[in-house]
């Protein structure tokens, strides 16, 4: 059973040296995403943060906006450096 989750902010829910994901709105342009995640969390790369798209074997598969479950209207985004 889903839990569902009340505040309705953006969120990192994933942080690692070289990625990272994030949940937010499910209409924010890729721009917004890429802002969202800079200021979380500073890339400290030439190039920033990317979003991981589908297609890409670090994927498994999955679409790049992954509905979240415990947030209705937001998507999971994975973002690499």
């Amino acid at each position: 059973m889903s839990k569902l989750i009340e505040h309705s902010n953006p969120e990192v829910t994933k942080h690692g040296a070289l990625d990272m994901q994030v949940c937010v709105p499910y209409f924010w342009s890729d721009e917004q995403v890429k802002q969202f995640a800079e200021a979380e969390y500073p890339c400290g790369t030439q190039n920033g943060w990317h979003i991981r798209r589908t297609g890409d074997p670090a994927l498994l598969g999955l679409p790049e906006r992954v509905e979240c479950e415990g947030r209705p209207d937001f998507v999971h985004i994975m973002l690499d450096a």
